[in-house]
Order: C-alpha cells, then structure tokens, then sequence
C-alpha cells in the first residue's frame, strides 16, 4: 500500500466499526460518510459489494485503500425461484464463513429432505467473530444443499435449493 507520508496510520477499530454497522441496521441506513482530521471513512449496504473506503486527506488522488467486506447482517435477498427446476434459492444476506450447526458437535440445522418455514434457521454466517442465524424467509423443503460446512460465501450466493 503506498503511502504519501512516513506516519503510519493507526489501524481501523473493528469494534467501533461493529458498532456503526449495526446503528446502521437499526436506523436503516444503506451509507454513512465520516470524517474527523484527515480520516475519512465511507461505509455502504446492501449493494453486491459493501465497502469501506478510509483515505487520510494526505493521500495521492488514487488512494491505494483496498475495500473491505463489511459484515452487516443485512435482511436476505428475497428468494428467488430457479428458472430450470421450480426450486427456490435462499441466498446469503452477507460475506462470511458458512456453518450449517451451531457447533461441530451438534446435527446440522437443516439436511436435504427437511421441511423449512420463514422463522426456520437454516445456518450460521459468521463475519469477524459474529455468527449470524440466518432464517429460510420461505416455507418449503430443503432440495440440495450448495455450500459445505466451513467453506467462505460471498453476499447473495446460493446456499440452499427449497422446493415451495
């Protein structure tokens, strides 16, 4: 990353960072912008990719700032119905880290076959240390299951195939 100045700019609290997406969430909101001295930090949600974006006003005019998955646990696209097959997706409301237990010794929240309602959580989508309960939105029974236990999602990738 190249940088204009010799200072090394403090590293970003993912805490407070935490605490704004979900004040986001709460209120909303689908962008914040903030600034103090030469810190600026841009946050948005719901797009296919939520950034942040933080450039100190010293930077070059091409800021070299890589974007950074924000693990705002956004309300899941809506199903949508698979044009082949009659099936219904539910898809991932945010980048992760899938998990289909609530932990490795448990049985898995959903298998091919079961029957799944709106409230039914089908997984766990952790993001920086949180673990997210995600929820099926639709009633149906499970047909295939897309991802494996432990393997990395992005925003509104399939993960489950639901027969209406």
């Amino acid at each position: 990353m190249a940088e204009s100045s010799a200072a090394t700019p403090a590293p970003f609290d993912l805490e407070k960072l935490q605490q704004l997406i979900e004040l986001m969430e709460k209120h909303g909101l689908s962008e914040v912008s903030l600034s103090r001295g030469e810190e600026k930090w841009r946050l948005r949600r719901g797009s296919l990719t939520p950034t942040l974006v933080s450039a100190p006003a010293m930077m070059a005019p091409a800021p070299v700032a890589a974007p950074m998955a924000a693990p705002a646990p956004v309300a899941a696209p809506a199903p949508v119905a698979a044009a082949d097959d009659g099936l219904l997706m539910i898809r991932s409301p945010t980048v992760g880290t899938f998990y289909s237990a609530q932990t490795p010794e448990d049985p898995p929240f959903v298998s091919v076959g079961s029957k799944v309602s709106a409230a039914t959580t089908v997984c766990l989508i952790e993001a920086m240390k949180v673990f997210n309960p995600i929820a099926a939105e639709l009633a149906g029974t499970v047909e295939a299951i897309l991802v494996k236990n432990g393997d990395p999602v992005e925003f509104g990738q399939p993960l489950f195939k639901v027969r209406p």
